[in-house]
């Protein structure tokens, strides 16, 4: 996993005072990483840059570039206000960069204009521009964050959709909210004149990558079914959704899977049915189509009179039994998308916080939760993932829009549960089942809107 920072100034200031680095050459180096993103094939290139240090990132790399190319263009909208931004227009004019006072289309575009120092809304100016860069059918490159995206990773105006986005020094926040997802393009990142070994600080935001999933392989040869745990997904009114938890648990590697429903039913040749928890029960998944036709009698059943790791999902969010499950308890994952995690925080004393408000401070949302209940996981469903565990975020940025059907979360509280089921930690498994829903999503060869709930189930044996 990658470190992730909601602000990198703490970490310049490191390099100029701990390692001698000058802000010149910090800037040399942040050009270098605009130039390694430039695609083989392109001609001519068009770099928009702003007043600030950002934009100097930008000039710095109209200068490099200058010789190498049919044309390199450089505007300056704002003009260059900055100490830095001032020297490098200066180096750039003694090499002959061309300058134009108008977007001019391209085989690349540039968008150095504000990056992460954006603070204040767009004017009128900005606006238009963004518009027309956004029109050309030019390879789109954004300098640090694109234009738009402010320091939470909200998107105030209009904001440059970029193809790629060279991000300087480390990864920020503010490129994996939500809504920056269609924006922000591929995500790389420039070293600054030091490894990011040296760069980097401590931080309590992670981004998982493929490598961070654990598939439950099975290593010995001498086992049978009970090695591998028995999970009990408990049913409800809509039972259709315990079941695909159950399939997609039996499918990730749980021994026995067995949904549990207050009446008797037929369930999948390969599940087992009851009306009770099950003697050897090593989890519980449970929330899934579950209504609310059930009193809190019935569910301490499931959540209080025992001591098992459990998975907690959709309608379960929405009953007030949930203040004294997580009073109680501390073996838990919760996985709710934003707005039973609006009923949550409701349940749980946070007030009246909206989904809006949720999506708008995804991060901050996350922490404060996290910080009330450390022991236990969240997983706060979205474009980005973010599992939260001990006041620590971890980013799962590998989910697309071929997860947006009916079942698709099913899926993945029955993947993490069968985790617990089989033993791992409630990080390990809220992680791993993450990325193996997400990868087998990405994995999927038919058009994206034809994801079925099984599809996945399937894909997820592919891995």
């Amino acid at each position: 996993m990658k470190c992730v920072y909601k602000d990198v100034s703490s970490l310049d200031q490191k390099c100029y005072k701990n390692y001698l680095l000058s802000e010149d050459l910090l800037m040399e180096h942040a050009a270098m990483g605009l130039k390694n993103a430039l695609p083989p094939n392109a001609k001519t290139v068009l770099i928009v840059s702003g007043p600030g240090n950002n934009g100097a990132d930008g000039i710095a790399l109209a200068r490099m570039i200058q010789a190498e190319y049919e044309r390199v263009i450089l505007m300056l909208p704002f003009g260059a206000k900055s100490q830095m931004a001032q020297l490098q227009f200066k180096r750039a004019q003694s090499v002959g960069v061309e300058v134009t006072e108008k977007p001019v289309e391209t085989d690349v575009v540039i968008d150095a204009l504000f990056g992460s120092g954006l603070s204040k809304p767009l004017n009128e100016t900005a606006i238009s521009l963004i518009d027309a860069l956004n029109s050309f059918e030019s390879y789109k490159i954004a300098c640090d964050i694109p234009t738009g995206i402010d320091l939470n990773g909200n998107i105030r105006d209009n904001t440059f959709v970029a193809d790629i986005t060279v991000t300087m020094g480390a990864r920020k926040n503010a490129l994996y909210s939500d809504i920056a997802k269609d924006y922000v393009g591929e995500i790389v990142c420039a070293d600054l004149g030091v490894s990011h070994l040296l760069y980097e600080d401590k931080t309590n935001t992670f981004l998982l990558e493929i490598e961070d999933l654990k598939l439950p392989l099975r290593q010995s040869k001498n086992c049978h079914k009970g090695n591998f745990g028995h999970l009990n997904v408990i049913a409800g009114k809509k039972a259709g959704a315990g079941i695909i938890a159950a399939e997609a648990a039996y499918a990730f590697g749980a021994g026995l899977v067995t949904v549990v429903e207050n009446e008797p039913y037929t369930v999948p040749y390969e599940l087992m049915s009851s009306t009770t928890l099950t003697d050897h029960a090593t989890a519980i998944c449970i929330g899934m189509g579950l209504g609310n036709q059930f009193d809190n009698r019935y569910l301490a059943k499931f959540l209080i009179n025992h001591e098992l790791p459990i998975l907690i999902d959709a309608d379960l969010f929405y009953h007030d039994i949930l203040k004294e499950v997580l009073q109680s308890k501390k073996n838990l994952v919760l996985t709710p998308h934003p707005k039973e995690f609006s009923s949550l925080l409701k349940i749980t004393g946070f007030g009246d916080v909206t989904v809006g408000e949720i999506q708008a401070d995804r991060f901050g949302w996350a922490e404060r939760f996290s910080a009330r209940y450390p022991e236990l996981v969240l997983v706060l469903k979205g474009a980005n993932t973010l599992i939260a565990h001990q006041q620590k975020i971890y980013i799962q940025p590998f989910g697309s829009n071929v997860l947006s059907k009916g079942g698709s979360g099913d899926v993945l509280g029955g993947l993490i549960a069968s985790l617990l089921a089989q033993g791992y930690t409630l990080l390990d498994a809220a992680v791993s089942g993450s990325i193996a829903h997400a990868l087998s999503a990405a994995n999927f060869a038919k058009n994206n809107y034809a994801l079925r709930p099984f599809d996945l189930i399937e894909g997820v044996k592919k891995l």
